[in-house]
């Protein structure tokens, strides 16, 4: 990391894992990145916010998923730095990279509940996918998070 960057601090954050009811994964394909990588829905905490209410904000504002049940929040916070290319780039350079708290939920909803052509869309495409495929097709720099939810996802489903 350059070392002008290495004072930023982390931007607060939260992550949804969305479960269907076949325990399939829902991930996303971000506009601003082309290559074949996927992630789930994610985003900031506004100021007064607290994590949960963020987390149900967010998922409604990137897919208008409103029909989730929460099945546990992810104990501790993740953590990952930007990668060189996109640091003082992704958030107006405010932050180096994010420090999140997860939840898993249940989509209690049908398909035709999701839609990502939102106000303001960050997804080009989604799907379901298996949980032993979320190491396979996030971007590398977020792959560490994705290991741990991983097996954090394991333990509470099995």
């Amino acid at each position: 990391m350059k070392e002008k960057f290495k004072s930023l601090p982390f931007r607060k954050g939260v992550g949804i894992i969305v479960l269907n009811r076949n325990n399939k994964i829902f991930v996303a394909k971000r506009i601003d990145n082309p290559g074949n990588f996927w992630q789930m829905p994610q985003g900031g905490v506004d100021e007064n916010e607290d994590f949960l209410s963020a987390a149900y904000r967010e998922l409604e504002e990137e897919t208008s998923i409103k029909k989730v049940k929460l099945i546990k929040e992810i104990d501790e916070m993740t953590t990952y730095e930007l990668p060189n290319n996109l640091l003082g780039i992704i958030w107006k350079g405010k932050f180096k990279g994010q420090k999140q708290k997860w939840f898993l939920m249940r989509h209690l909803g049908d398909d035709e509940e999701i839609n990502i052509n939102t106000n303001k869309p960050e997804f080009l495409e989604w799907k379901w996918i298996d949980l032993d495929m979320i190491t396979d097709v996030v971007v590398d720099f977020k792959l560490e998070v994705y290991k741990i939810l991983q097996k954090k996802i394991k333990m509470i489903i099995n």
